[in-house]
């Protein structure tokens, strides 16, 4: 029964900071809001049209700058350089992404199946397959901003991983309601958790190329299906 299980804490209540996308407006001398936020965009959308492009992260400042019609003087009214303008586009997916999930969990009608739908949701948005921008997931935080994602948490982890907020957040407060109904155990670190799944399954296809597994040619459901029964039931014998 639920009630035998001590109720988890609720997620800490985190002051909202400024993103980078919000910084970038404010850095800038245009009087007109609106103007400086359809600038900002439009870097933005250049960056991301570039990134699931053929070339991937392998373009450069002049490439946004033609791509989205601005001057160089104006990108670096926002921006601070390249590195700046993809964590701000990693911060915008993951947030795409984090308002994705919470209306699809929204759907089941518990914590323990609002938590499953979250991780193979998930697994799809990030699973690296021509079919993610047949269906548009690029633009909604998979596929190639997925291996952004990736790469920027390799190469810059704390600012990559503060973009991750909305994510964690979200999964956090799942945790938490699924700790309230009995269907996980007591006493586990949510935030913790919610980090160590999130990292499995952004990194799921590296655990697949090191297990000589080709990902395009598996199912990604059954896959995702896999991931989750190793995360919910472990490795061990019960």
């Amino acid at each position: 029964m639920a009630a035998d299980h001590p109720a988890a804490e609720p997620p800490s209540p985190q002051t909202p900071t400024p993103g980078r996308r919000e910084l970038a407006v404010a850095r800038s001398d245009d009087p007109v809001r609106d103007r400086a936020e359809e600038k900002v965009r439009r870097f933005l959308d250049a960056a991301l049209e570039l990134v699931t492009g053929a070339r991937g992260k392998d373009f450069t400042v002049q490439d946004v700058v033609r791509t989205s019609g601005q001057s160089l003087r104006s990108f670096y009214q926002y921006f601070d350089g390249k590195q700046e303008l993809l964590l701000a586009l990693l911060e915008e997916s993951a947030r795409r992404t984090a308002d994705r999930l919470r209306e699809v969990t929204a759907e089941e009608p518990d914590a323990a199946a609002r938590l499953r739908r979250f991780t193979r949701d998930y697994h799809r948005l990030c699973r690296p397959r021509p079919a993610d921008r047949e269906h548009g997931a690029d633009a909604e935080g998979g596929g190639a901003p997925a291996e952004l994602a990736r790469r920027l948490l390799t190469d810059h982890p704390r600012a990559a991983a503060r973009a991750f907020a909305p994510l964690r957040l979200l999964l956090e407060e799942i945790l938490h309601d699924a700790a309230r109904e009995g269907a996980v155990r007591p006493g586990l670190d949510h935030r913790l958790v919610a980090g160590t799944l999130l990292q499995a399954v952004l990194f799921h296809p590296f655990a697949l190329a090191v297990g000589g597994t080709d990902h395009e040619a598996r199912d990604a459901d059954a896959d995702a299906d896999a991931l989750w029964d190793l995360l919910a039931r472990g490795i061990t014998s019960p």
